[in-house]
């Protein structure tokens, strides 16, 4: 059996990676997909897979190259670009989401229910939407679907989520000054306890270590990966860019 390091030694690292800024479904933040080698042009739809299924993005930022450092995380590619058909879709799809998250707002507070619409797509291959929400309480919306189903046909998924799992949708940028860790480059949210900070020290009734999502801050995983000698010396360059003892290097094109 080949060692770890044999085997990275065998494995043919490539020099650069192709990469694309890419909103999915045109919201939230810009991630960074591999560019499966297509040629893309700012503002052009393209069919992606999230949430476990076919649907579509629109290109922010045109293919580039970026320098391949191992250990790079798992990078989804986009799957290629939509036919006709599929981009009059994509279009019908956008004006839709729109006009169900204003008539689901109205309707909801006609209907005294109180929830947060963090986002309403539909699906590329069925008729059917999906609302995605937070609320603070237990919401009966069943008055609600049936009248969704009515004025829109099709089927209707209410999907509630998280504090933590809105602000990875939506996006923005915390106290540091850099874009949410969760909606820019995490593919998988593990968020550190208070048990965990308790063993690190860290004052967790401290409001600075909170994330806007009112959590404690994502980016406190690399702090303890750090401490406990996890994160390997070339690293350091893509999770803390400006610390002293670490090289400087070239900024790359968001």
């Amino acid at each position: 059996m080949q060692s770890p390091l044999n085997q990275d030694i065998l494995t043919p690292w490539p020099t650069w990676v192709p990469l694309v800024g890419v909103k999915i479904r045109n919201r939230g933040e810009v991630k960074k997909l591999g560019s499966n080698g297509l040629p893309l042009s700012h503002g052009e739809p393209v069919l992606l897979e999230a949430d476990g299924e076919v649907t579509y993005g629109i290109v922010y930022t045109e293919p580039y190259a970026a320098p391949f450092t191992p250990p790079m995380r798992a990078m989804k590619s986009v799957l290629r670009k939509p036919d006709s058909e599929e981009a009059e879709l994509i279009a019908r799809l956008e004006r839709l989401s729109e006009e169900a998250a204003g008539y689901c707002k109205v309707k909801a507070a006609d209907l005294n229910i109180r929830l947060k619409l963090v986002e309403v797509y539909g699906a590329m291959d069925r008729r059917q939407l999906t609302f995605v929400y937070t609320a603070d309480d237990r919401v009966d919306f069943r008055e609600l679907v049936r009248d969704l189903a009515r004025r829109f046909g099709g089927r209707i998924e209410m999907r509630q989520v998280g504090v933590r799992e809105e602000a990875r949708r939506l996006g923005g940028i915390d106290t540091c000054g850099l874009v949410l860790c969760c909606a820019s480059f995490l593919t998988d949210v593990k968020p550190v306890t208070a048990k965990q900070a308790k063993k690190m020290d860290l004052p967790i009734d401290d409001p600075r270590l909170l994330g806007v999502c009112g959590r404690l801050k994502c980016c406190l995983i690399f702090e303890m990966m750090d401490a406990q000698g996890k994160i390997l010396p070339q690293a350091h360059q893509l999770i803390t860019p400006t610390r002293p003892d670490s090289p400087s290097t070239p900024i790359l094109p968001s």
